[in-house]
């Protein structure tokens, strides 16, 4: 019997749901996660300290079965969760066999029953362990490749005083640390950094230089920014390649023009959270438009409208969002697409006003 069927006779308190070997993580009525226990953390690759405040539904990253399963309120018996994939923060992906009941303070607990693979030989369900394995190898074979371009810009810097090359050589070395360290949380996956306070603008300045060395004057790139924003807890670096994703896809879509729009929203919701003050990053651009046959799968891995194109861009740029609690949507007609990203800067309940 799995321990949320055994636990009905008494208070589930998070003492008693610490010292279990079984993953469990709790959130409270909202949704919200209050708290895991050491099991949890442990096999899901994170820190149990950074997990609060996070929402529960997140953790789902392939389907919307706890989503759905955590807005239906449900009373009684807890659901089961079939062969769900979670992962949070940057941690390792798993898949577990999961149930979802009520606690009797009002809020929720989820207990994950790990299992190591999917069965039978239905390819879409042997993909996740397929990609990640074909994804590491992919790692190995460039991290020398990268060490090489890297050692070549240091070394051009050094031997060029023009101030414009010096710029693009120290621009070169910058991106190539920042893709080794991807292939580093690829090849050895560990919970993301800490959110530090920054400036969003600061992000968009960078891209805007990377499609300038990418597209040259074939882009008219435009800033149309709010400069009174005020600083955005996130990773600089993780922003950084979820906006360029997105640009490039732009360009590879045959824009001549990208905008890079930046407004502050207040009082807006953003899955179950109300933000006293959000972000709204949105990414315009006149190109060919979204395929119409791709419009409910847009955001999967694997999934692209280019012969040459790998379809994981959008959905690390998805995965990003999440990451810093917010959400990624668009809206498409050839000519014109707007690509939306929302993140909450500040909670209304934590909110001093």
């Amino acid at each position: 019997m799995h321990y949320i069927g055994a636990m009905a006779s008494h208070t589930d308190t998070a003492p008693e749901l610490e010292t279990l070997t079984t993953p469990l993580v709790w959130a409270d009525a909202a949704g919200r996660i209050e708290g895991c226990n050491t099991a949890f953390a442990r096999w899901l690759g994170v820190s149990a300290r950074r997990l609060p405040e996070q929402p529960l539904a997140a953790i789902e990253i392939d389907g919307d079965g706890l989503q759905q399963a955590l807005s239906t309120g449900f009373d009684g018996e807890s659901v089961r969760l079939r062969r769900i994939a979670l992962s949070c923060l940057g941690g390792e992906t798993r898949f577990a066999d999961a149930w979802l009941s009520r606690r009797e303070s009002g809020g929720w607990l989820l207990e994950a029953h790990p299992v190591d693979e999917f069965p039978g030989d239905d390819p879409a369900i042997a993909m996740p362990s397929a990609l990640s394995a074909a994804l590491k190898g992919l790692a190995h074979e460039l991290r020398n490749p990268l060490a090489g371009l890297k050692g070549a810009a240091q070394l051009l810097a050094r031997r060029n005083d023009d101030p414009d090359s010096r710029e693009l050589t120290q621009l070169i070395e910058a991106e190539v640390e920042r893709l080794i360290t991807l292939l580093d949380r690829l090849l050895s996956p560990t919970p993301l950094q800490p959110h530090a306070p920054l400036n969003i603008h600061g992000v968009l300045e960078r891209v805007l230089r990377l499609a300038e060395s990418d597209a040259g004057w074939a882009v008219r790139m435009t800033r149309d920014y709010d400069p009174s924003l005020p600083e955005l807890p996130g990773d600089a670096d993780r922003l950084t390649q979820s906006v360029w994703n997105l640009v490039r896809n732009a360009i590879e879509a045959g824009a001549a023009n990208v905008t890079l729009r930046t407004r502050a929203e207040h009082g807006v919701r953003i899955g179950d959270a109300i933000s006293m003050i959000a972000l709204r990053l949105e990414i315009i651009d006149d190109g060919r438009g979204v395929p119409e046959e791709l419009t409910e799968r847009l955001f999967l891995p694997l999934v692209t409208g280019r012969a040459d194109g790998t379809g994981l861009g959008l959905a690390l740029a998805q995965q990003v969002a999440r990451e810093h609690r917010g959400v990624l949507a668009y809206r498409s007609r050839p000519g014109h697409t707007v690509f939306t990203l929302l993140l909450p800067m500040m909670d209304l309940e934590k909110s001093d006003v």
